[in-house]
């Protein structure tokens, strides 16, 4: 019975290590830059607009393109895009 417990034990340890790993993709991602975040701006943007964001700022968009941040990119319809 000891063994069972310490088996499922070794494999809900397993488990829950490979689900926090990174894809292929995500590793790639993060060889190409070296920190986690392009600027301040990137930070903060990242910080303060969750996934799913309903509008983003018409600036955000500029320094996005300027500063190139990278990571995934929050994808809204033009109508959402506030000029502020």
């Amino acid at each position: 019975m000891r063994s069972w417990a310490a088996g499922a034990v070794v494999m809900a340890g397993t488990a829950m290590m490979l689900a926090g790993c990174a894809t292929s993709q995500e590793w790639n991602e993060w060889k190409n830059h070296p920190a986690h975040f392009a600027s301040g701006e990137h930070f903060m943007f990242s910080v303060t607009t969750k996934e799913g964001a309903k509008q983003i700022r018409r600036a955000d968009i500029v320094s996005a393109r300027e500063q190139g941040w990278w990571g995934t990119p929050i994808t809204v319809d033009q109508s959402q895009v506030l000029e502020r």
